[in-house]
């Protein structure tokens, strides 16, 4: 249940409770008891998401041990594009251009859509930022 639902619950559970209970002493009582089982919902969905993000990590694991090319290579051919699609649009294509312009060649190079590939690899960087981390507070295997 999302935070924003258990809030209108809650918020509905305290008017009912005080039109429900005139006593301070026993509508205090029950507002507790609503707010407690409010704060147990926000626990267990707290805890499927960490146990979601834990099966992730292993999964992650045995794919980056795997001998495959296809389960464990995916993450540095993601690299490579990001490094090839940069060297393409920051050194190739305008070397490209330059040469087509001495030669008097009135076609261009095509360009790359740079927004794509920045969002690739800023991904990419942050992941790579984590696993600096890891590796400088000696966390990291290897």
């Amino acid at each position: 249940m999302s935070a924003t639902v258990i809030s209108g619950l809650l918020t509905l559970g305290k008017t009912a409770i005080e039109k429900i209970f005139p006593d301070p002493g026993a509508r205090l009582e029950a507002t507790l008891k609503l707010e407690q089982l409010a704060q147990e919902g926000n626990l267990a969905e707290l805890q499927a998401e960490v146990q979601l993000l834990t099966g992730q990590i292993e999964i992650n694991k045995i794919e980056a041990a795997s001998d495959s090319l296809f389960k464990s290579g995916w993450r540095p051919a993601v690299g490579w594009v990001c490094v090839f699609g940069l060297a393409y649009t920051f050194v190739g294509r305008p070397l490209m251009v330059w040469v087509l312009l001495m030669l008097e060649i009135n076609q261009v190079p095509p360009a790359l859509d740079m927004g794509d590939l920045l969002t690739l690899l800023m991904g990419l960087l942050g992941l790579g930022g984590l696993r600096t981390a890891e590796k400088f507070k000696g966390v990291a295997s290897k």
